[in-house]
């Protein structure tokens, strides 16, 4: 019934202007398409997602997105290089060097929130 779908994310944002700072200089991406809805981007590695503006932004306490990169290392080196604080998480299984935990099996992986409160996780787990 829905095996042809395709996935958007939507993110939250209290503030859009402040969301798409954060986006543009931390993570180094620019919106595709501005509407009255917010922003959507477009990655080069295929994922859409947007950005929309709420007062309920950054409420929840679970991960909204999974950004899965080749290493996340060397991601989050340049990410810390500017000025993205990780999350640090207690769960079954995890250990943690230094701010990228090891999830045996499945790769590494690390948690930061955005300008807006939400928690991204980044990950080099490959997809079965």
């Amino acid at each position: 019934m829905v095996e042809d779908l395709q996935v958007i994310a939507n993110i939250p944002a209290a503030d859009l202007e402040r969301a798409r700072r954060f986006y543009a200089d931390k993570l180094d991406l620019t919106a595709a398409e501005e509407n009255p809805g917010g922003l959507l981007y477009r990655t080069t590695g295929g994922t859409t997602f947007h950005l929309y503006e709420t007062e309920h932004a950054g409420k929840a306490e679970h991960t909204v997105a999974q950004l899965s990169v080749p290493d996340v290392r060397s991601v989050v080196d340049g990410l810390l290089a500017k000025g993205v604080e990780f999350e640090h998480f207690e769960m079954p299984g995890l250990s943690w060097d230094g701010d990228v935990a090891r999830l045996g099996e499945l790769g590494h992986a690390a948690w930061f929130k955005d300008s807006e409160g939400n928690v991204l996780c980044l990950d080099d787990a490959v997809p079965s």
